[in-house]
């Protein structure tokens, strides 16, 4: 907010602006060291320092200089004078404590050794350089939110308090908990509810890449917690209503338990959707949402153990020839076919070069420079956060900031620069007299944002062709033709096997799995057929997997697919919630864990069923009727699956060029937020 330009439109949008210690930051007189790390680590002491200055404040910051661009920092508990402070917390960790210490006997973990036998600073050690960073009042901020439900609004906020590429959601914030009970303490017939939202995206860190915005049930604040935060039990009433929130933010997101996993689902996916069925982008989310759950319950059973090593197999075999699942199908094309393709795809891209052409030169400095300054500014991003594993969303973000800075220069100096050849010699003399200036500078904003598009569209489609040529020039390669037919054939036996699988286990996990199933049983005429919806997209423009993969954005849980943080888990021990103004709204920085965490001592909602309705096949309600039904079902599938596979053993299908084609390379991943909003009386 205190950027001239960002401030100005954040301000105008309607932002809070929040403020952080970190960014405060200025460097302190003197320099400080632990005098007793073993028996008093939260004792600090200073030489030649001034801690009764105004710059030091209870509950402000002492930050450590960094290392590998990491600083340590902890809190200011108590002053006792002008060179000794006590710490809210002691510093942690082998780096920070050999900083304020000056020794070289320190373990991993941040122990001393003791092997000299002595328990203070190092010998002639004069303590170290640091930095403070004042307190900040975040009690403006609720008071602002509270205002702003009270009046009908609505507040939208991200929980885990910061951007992050991890394979797991961050420990929520106690933020969205204390504005959804604080408001609601203030007006309890407000009609408050939080909104869970879900941003599931596809390559978030390109240009125009696609993302699904799934909208949760509206999560309802228990009574009982208000009177809980009233009455001062804040702490319990917050860990409570952060639950609720993460089990419904789970719901909307694609979860899984590791990176590996979620790969061997988009694979799976790919499979299993039946020929020529192109999958909008909601129902692709969603399907991935039910594959993950079912992996997870059936992981441990041998099926699943076979098949997740059939499929990883034939992945290895698609990325060892740089192809992509849906471009095996041309190992079934003639070779005449093949070659009229080629030729007609490379003729169709030469085409399409002379839209691309002109706006890829005028505005090569756009994208030149957003990549280089994006690249470079999450490699900056990675090294300070112990939170990003590839700083894929920073590289998002420096890419629109730059675009939106450069973008608009280079059409006022394109636009000045015709206005001044018409001026000088008419371009040449193709511009007639009678043309005005003025019309030229109009006609100047209205053509280059045209060749700007023009250029991206066309280079989209072009890209796809390109992408399309490698198997083809396989396919006239006697000897790589042979490896994509026994491919083709590998993939078909893996569809069958997939199928069979998924018949046979669903109705187990589903009781109404064939009725609400997202893709009808390519080989169950009895399979409900769902509307099929069609995206305007090229007709290249098909899902695949990388050639390479990389890490994506993913928000991944653990194999409690509906578990969620607990009441106390995450929150600080020594934090009652009483004074707002303490309360930080931004993402802690954890070390990072060498696996993904697990919160088995809770329960959540179903993964899986957050984007579409279900409709049961029967209105029975009582337990004992519903679990009847169930029987029948499970047992009509496997016998349908049995009569299926007896009666017709060399059944085989393929997935066409279109066959759920959404994006190259689809990966998945989720984003969290949340909105608290007032109902109008």
């Amino acid at each position: 907010m205190r950027r001239k330009f960002i401030g100005w439109f954040a301000r105008n949008v309607g932002a809070l602006p929040v403020g952080r210690a970190m960014d405060s930051t200025k460097p302190a007189e003197g320099k400080i060291y632990l005098p007793d790390p073993v028996n008093d680590p939260t004792l600090l002491r200073g030489v030649g320092t001034n801690f009764e200055a105004k710059d030091f404040q209870i509950g402000g910051l002492v930050v450590l200089p960094s290392v590998n661009n990491a600083a340590a920092s902890s809190e200011i508990l108590e002053i006792h004078g002008p060179e000794e402070i006590r710490l809210k917390k002691p510093f942690k960790g082998a780096v920070a404590i050999r900083q304020l210490t000056g020794r070289e006997d320190i373990s991993d973990d941040g122990k001393i050794m003791n092997g000299d036998g002595k328990i203070g600073p190092a010998e002639g050690f004069q303590g170290i350089n640091f930095k403070v960073a004042p307190k900040v009042d975040q009690s403006k901020v609720y008071d602002a939110v509270f205002e702003k439900l009270n009046q009908g609004g609505c507040v939208g906020i991200f929980p885990e308090g910061g951007s992050h590429d991890r394979p797991e959601l961050l420990p929520l914030k106690a933020g969205v908990a204390i504005m959804a009970l604080g408001a609601l303490a203030a007006n309890p017939h407000s009609g408050l509810k939080i909104v869970p939202v879900g941003m599931n995206y596809f390559h978030a860190h390109k240009f125009r890449s696609r993302a699904v915005i799934e909208f949760g049930t509206p999560v309802e604040v228990p009574p009982e917690l208000i009177e809980l935060y009233k009455r001062g039990e804040r702490r319990e009433a917050v860990g409570r209503l952060l639950e609720n929130v993460y089990n419904a933010l789970v719901a909307v997101t694609v979860t899984a338990p590791d990176y590996d996993t979620l790969m061997l689902i988009q694979a799976v996916r790919r499979l299993y959707n039946p020929k020529g069925k192109k999958l909008p982008l909601p129902m692709v989310v969603e399907l991935n949402r039910r594959l993950v759950k079912g992996y997870e319950r059936y992981k441990d059973d041998p099926r699943i153990i076979n098949l997740k090593q059939s499929v990883l197999a034939y992945n290895k075999k698609l990325m060892m020839l740089n192809i992509r699942d849906h471009q095996v199908e041309y190992a079934k094309f003639s070779i005449h076919k093949v070659v009229f393709m080629l030729l007609y795809r490379v003729s169709k891209l030469l085409l399409l070069s002379i839209g691309v052409l002109p706006g890829l030169v005028l505005f090569a400095p756009v994208f030149i420079a957003g990549k280089r300054i994006s690249i470079k500014k999450s490699k900056e991003a990675l090294a300070a956060s112990t939170v990003k594993i590839q700083a894929k969303d920073v590289m998002a973000t420096w890419k629109l900031l730059v675009s939106m800075a450069l973008a608009p220069i280079l059409y006022n100096f394109y636009t000045i620069l015709l206005t001044y050849w018409t001026y000088r010699n008419r371009v040449q003399g193709y511009v007639p007299e009678t043309v005005p200036l003025w019309a030229v500078v109009i006609f100047g904003y209205i053509f280059f944002p045209t060749i700007t598009y023009a250029a991206l569209r066309f280079g989209e489609v072009g890209m796809d062709i390109v992408k399309s040529l490698r198997p083809l020039a396989l396919s006239l390669n006697p000897s790589s033709s042979n490896t994509l037919h026994k491919l083709r054939d590998q993939r078909a036996d893996l569809v069958r096997e997939l199928n069979d699988v998924i018949n046979e286990l669903g109705p187990e996990m589903y009781p109404d799995f064939d009725h609400a199933r997202i893709v009808a049983d390519p080989f169950n005429e009895e399979s409900p057929k769902r509307e099929h919806f069609k995206r305007r997209d090229s007709e290249y423009s098909v899902e695949s997997l990388p050639s390479s993969p990389s890490q994506p954005n993913v928000h991944v849980t653990d194999t409690n697919m509906g578990s969620g943080v607990t009441a106390d888990g995450h929150l600080p021990r020594n934090e009652s919630f009483k004074n707002l103004g303490n309360i930080a709204l931004f993402a802690t920085r954890p070390t990072t864990p060498s696996k993904p965490r697990s919160r088995t001592n809770s329960s959540g909602g179903l993964a899986g069923s957050g984007g579409f309705p279900l409709q049961g096949f029967s209105t029975l309600d009582s337990q004992g009727g519903f679990e009847e039904v169930s029987k029948k079902i499970r047992g009509a599938m496997r016998e349908r699956g049995q009569r299926r596979r007896s009666s017709n053993p060399t059944n085989d299908w393929e997935m066409g060029s279109g066959s759920g084609a959404t994006t190259p390379g689809s990966e998945v991943s989720g984003f969290s937020g949340f909105t608290d909003s007032k109902k109008e009386k």
